[in-house]
């Protein structure tokens, strides 16, 4: 089995930061891609950015220049480091992975649980 671990949400006032940590366990034999989506209030899941395993990044356009995704390979997390917070940024945060688990060599996509960020105005 495999798990993503997510910490690091939280409430902080406009203007501020949070980092948010994912950290993948189990039987893993290699990760692909992994991300960060988010789901405000009312609305749809959403990608907010996304590396591979060479650190190559994609943002989507109404976090690039504030937020930076990063990983450690050799820990398996991945991280999120969101600076000048606005309050349309408050919602669930969710970590993403793609992996080829070690015990039957299967590609499946994983889930973390889950983080609340709310940013206060």
């Amino acid at each position: 089995q495999v798990q993503l671990v997510e910490s690091g949400g939280g409430l902080v006032q406009a203007g501020g930061s949070l980092r948010l940590s994912c950290a993948a366990s189990g039987s893993i034999f290699s990760i692909g891609v992994m991300g960060w989506y988010r789901r405000a209030p009312g609305k749809e899941r959403e990608l907010v950015a996304s590396i591979n395993r060479d650190g190559i990044a994609n943002y989507v356009d109404f976090v690039k220049g504030r937020f930076t995704i990063s990983r450690d390979n050799t820990r398996n997390t991945v991280y999120l480091q969101m600076n000048s917070l606005r309050p349309e940024d408050t919602a669930v945060y969710y970590c993403n992975a793609d992996v080829v688990d070690s015990l039957r060599f299967r590609r499946r996509n994983y889930w973390g649980q889950g983080s609340q960020v709310t940013v206060s105005s």
